[in-house]
């Protein structure tokens, strides 16, 4: 399988080898679109999606992902970046260009529950995300037959509350060794120190049995059940040292009623977080989120 999907992957490189996306971030000021615009015309680039996003025309902060195609980007990319400066500086533009040629190398941590795994691998196998994953972390041995299935390196590392320092340890060892752009928390039910959050910051996406903010932290589907809920929902976002707070990615939810107790919620929510988890993480791959504060901007 590894062959197979390197294959695919080699192919996507070759034909999307000269697409480009370049996000933006800064205060709002009119001719922004149409500098930018012209920028890139002058770099022989067109064009082929573009989404913009203010929140007030007059006093606040503007957001837009262009990608492009460019004749020989690769050979280009340097010399486009630095003549970008000059714009950038002008409009106080926080910025950066993505090129979809540059695959991004994903680890995925789970424990027990493995259906958000298994979407994320589906998807990875049909080509709905392109990514490279390069790992799979469990402190539980479960997953390792979904991995070997698919030559996808295992690593059991056993945490929890009194291991976590030396556990992260080897976290850190592997996931510099495999050089990982992103890590996604497939149901991986244990609490990172704020050392590795700060380490992994704006790269780490988790799931959230829950449509936050509402039954933040375990146990949420139990908590719902006893209020009486009538939708239950997932939630995937961005973590950080606030507990289920990070800048939200996506939500879904469904409706549920008196007849569900706390195991047919569950089962409902298993189909819930694995469809969120998988298009975050896709969205994530594509460089269309822009995080502003603790909100993200989707495009």
């Amino acid at each position: 399988m590894i062959g197979y999907m390197e294959e695919r992957l080699r192919k996507f490189q070759e034909q999307y080898q000269n697409r480009g996306r370049l996000l933006i971030n800064c205060p709002d000021a009119p001719g922004i679109v149409a500098t930018v615009s012209k920028f890139l015309f002058e770099q022989g680039a067109n064009i082929i999606e573009s989404s913009q996003y203010s929140t007030n025309p007059q006093s606040g902060n503007f957001f837009i992902r262009i990608e492009f195609e460019c004749p020989n980007l690769k050979e280009k990319a340097e010399e486009i970046e630095n003549s970008f400066v000059v714009i950038a500086n002008t409009f106080s533009m926080e910025w950066k260009f993505t090129y979809a040629s540059v695959i991004k190398k994903t680890a995925i941590f789970v424990s027990k529950e493995l259906h958000c795994l298994r979407e994320l691998l589906w998807a990875w196998q049909s080509g709905d995300l392109v990514t490279d994953i390069c790992l799979i972390i469990s402190n539980h041995e479960d997953a390792r037959v979904e991995a070997e299935l698919l030559n996808i390196p295992f690593y059991h590392v056993p945490a929890n509350k009194d291991n976590r320092s030396s556990a992260e340890q080897k976290h850190y060892q592997l996931l510099e060794e495999y050089d990982i752009d992103l890590i996604v928390l497939a149901r991986y039910m244990q609490i990172l120190t704020p050392n590795f959050v700060r380490r992994y910051s704006n790269k780490i996406i988790n799931i959230h049995h829950s449509f936050l903010p509402a039954f933040v932290g375990a146990k949420p589907y139990e908590r719902a059940y006893h209020r009486g809920v009538k939708l239950i929902g997932a939630t995937s976002h961005y973590v950080t040292n606030d507990l289920d707070e990070g800048p939200i990615i996506e939500q879904d939810i469904h409706r549920v009623d008196h007849r569900d107790n706390v195991e047919d919620l569950k089962k409902i929510g298993r189909t819930v977080e694995r469809n969120v988890l998988g298009r975050a993480v896709k969205w994530h791959l594509e460089d269309r989120i822009i995080i502003h504060g603790n909100k993200t901007i989707v495009f």
